[in-house]
Parts: structure tokens; sequence; C-alpha cells
């Protein structure tokens, strides 16, 4: 009997991303780039090993993201590292469905 395959097959021709992608670096992640609100951004996934000792707060959500979780590391092009914002993937993924006001049950108090 042969041993069990950890991939299915054809895995790496339908993947996502391309070798010129997947730029491992520094972060243990990928990066990519993305085009959002008219410009080019830099994408950077970071994995939650590289994360450990830093909290960071999500702009999606304005939810703290806790050390050592994976997250997703994003600016514009063409600005420094000042402009970097760590994300949520989901809110990452999300953040074109996000609206900037901040919504409300009826019943919740309005501070």
């Amino acid at each position: 009997m042969s041993p069990r395959r950890n991939r299915p097959k054809g895995a790496g021709a339908s993947s996502g991303r391309t070798a010129g992608d997947d730029r491992s670096g520094r972060y243990g992640g990928w990066q990519t780039t993305e085009r959002w609100q008219g410009e080019e951004w830099s994408v950077r996934h970071v994995a939650g090993a590289s994360a450990q000792g830093k909290a960071y707060r999500c702009p999606g959500c304005d939810q703290l993201i806790p050390d050592g979780v994976p997250h997703v590391v994003a600016w514009p092009e063409h600005s420094g590292v000042d402009d970097r914002r760590h994300w949520h993937k989901a809110c990452w993924n999300a953040k074109d469905r996000r609206t900037t006001r901040v919504r409300r049950s009826r019943n919740a108090p309005r501070f």
C-alpha cells in the first residue's frame, strides 16, 4: 500500500497565488498587491508566530488583534512604513462591504 498524499493532485496549479506572489519574508507570510479605493495596496499575510508580544487595533472592526493571531498588514504602495495597518483577515476580505458608520441595535445605548 502506498502512503497517503498530504495534498490533492494539482494543488499547486489551482492555488490563487503565483510564484511571484509567494515572497516569504521576515514575517512568515506571503505578500501581494491589491487594488482598493483607486490605488495599489501592498498586502502582507502575517503568521501568528511572528506576531508574538504585539497587539494591534483592526481599522475594519475597531477591535483588538491579540498577540500571536495571524492577520494581514496592508498599506498603500506609494506611502511609507507609518501608513501600515494591521487587519483581521476577515475584516480585510470584507473591507468593501463595511461602512464607516457605527451600527447599533435598537436597544443599544448611544454613547
